[in-house]
């Protein structure tokens, strides 16, 4: 029903200005907006404008770049509040920080996408370009693969097809028979490693998170620099973090049995 009633021109228009943004670090001009939308001028500032007094958004004055404002974040942590999971996993990745010594993230799957909702910082002054909300291309990270790996057949397929596989660099897994071949690896060891495949210098290692029925409902990683995660500390890493994961797997239902319910092939 609700994909046969269309969208109000409006809605969409707004809701595409804040994805548009969602995609810059560092906000964009009126002018930057209407480029990469392809609107006129004057529907992109009514948008902004009004976008702008619910507290959506908000104009830095000396760049004239519009950024999220408050009301975007206070949204964001109420729907964040309500995941069962998140709730379930934050104390043990502050334990996963604290014998680590690196930063720790979960991630669910929506819309094809790797969406992290927890981060918590390793010490130190390094701090990794994530945030709560980030989306990231699933085939490339720790915590993407993680959650592919366990996936349907059928949807898997899905993606590989309407999503692809984009190159980040040269170390990004681009081929689909190669991928399903990695997939299948991590459904044997229980754990994914991101090997530079997203961001050059940066590793990470990803497990899944099983739900009642043996279906990845999520993932967690610790990430570092190529420094920091290595052969040499790989095991001892991954060993820890599917200890995690398994704890927090056990608190959203998950019985001792990792096999999910459809598995790819």
């Amino acid at each position: 029903m609700a994909a046969k009633t269309p969208s109000p021109p409006a809605v969409d228009r707004a809701l595409s200005i804040l994805e548009c943004l969602a995609r810059s670090r560092s906000g964009l001009t009126l002018a930057e907006l209407r480029e990469q939308l392809a609107l006129p001028r004057s529907s992109v500032h009514c948008l902004l404008v009004a976008l702008q007094r619910r507290g959506y958004l908000h104009r830095n004055d000396t760049t004239g770049r519009y950024m999220f404002g408050l009301m975007l974040f206070s949204l964001a942590n109420e729907a964040l509040a309500g995941l069962d999971i998140r709730e379930a996993a934050r104390p043990h990745l502050r334990q996963l920080v604290q014998r680590t010594g690196l930063t720790a993230h979960l991630a669910i799957l929506e819309r094809d996408e790797a969406v992290i909702v927890e981060k918590l910082e390793a010490p130190g002054p390094f701090r990794l370009a994530t945030w709560l909300g980030k989306r990231m291309d699933a085939h490339c990270t720790g915590l993407g693969k993680a959650l592919m790996a366990f996936l349907p057949a059928e949807h898997l397929e899905r993606i590989l097809v309407n999503h692809g596989l984009p190159k980040h660099n040269e170390n990004t897994i681009s081929g689909p028979r190669k991928l399903r071949a990695e997939l299948a690896h991590i459904r044997a060891q229980g754990y994914a490693v991101d090997d530079e495949e997203d961001e050059l210098g940066l590793r990470c290692i990803g497990a899944p998170v099983f739900g009642p029925a043996g279906e990845a409902v999520g993932a967690v990683s610790v990430s570092g620099t190529t420094s920091q995660i290595g052969p040499e500390n790989e095991t001892s890493l991954s060993r820890e973090l599917r200890r995690v994961a398994a704890l927090i797997s056990t608190e959203t239902g998950w019985r001792e049995n990792p096999t999910p319910a459809v598995p790819v092939q």
